[in-house]
């Protein structure tokens, strides 16, 4: 966030609760809302965004990571109304195509997810565990 003149950190955690909140609504894949975040954290890394722009690289990295974790995604336009219209269809497709370009359409990460799911089950105990004690 250091490289952002016009957002902060404050700006960034009411973006990503508020992705929260639509990821809940759309009863989405926990896969979706880590990889959303990532490249939405990736994108601001890397680019300077205005604040009027924010919840629009929000809603795009929803979109893009939708796209690559979800059977059914949501539609373009699922995503303006729970934007408010705020943004236009162009001017979303617009941004996942300016976010895919700055991240060279690299979207495989290994986000905590994956490791949590791993550490997980790792925690649990076999039965052959159980049946040995």
């Amino acid at each position: 966030m250091n490289s952002q003149p016009d957002l902060n950190a404050k700006m960034r955690a009411i973006l990503v609760d508020w992705l929260i909140e639509v990821h809940r609504k759309f009863e989405l894949m926990p896969e979706s809302l880590f990889l959303t975040i990532n490249i939405v954290d990736r994108y601001l890394s890397q680019k300077p965004v205005p604040r009027r722009e924010l919840q629009l690289v929000g809603i795009s990295a929803m979109l893009m990571a939708c796209k690559y974790e979800e059977i059914w995604p949501p539609e373009v336009n699922d995503l303006m109304a729970i934007s408010d219209n705020a943004y236009s269809r162009d001017q979303i497709l617009a941004m996942e195509k300016a976010i895919l370009g700055e991240l060279g359409w690299y979207l495989t990460v290994p986000t905590p997810y994956v490791f949590l799911v791993r550490y997980t089950k790792a925690s649990i105990p076999s039965d052959d565990e159980v049946n040995s004690e």
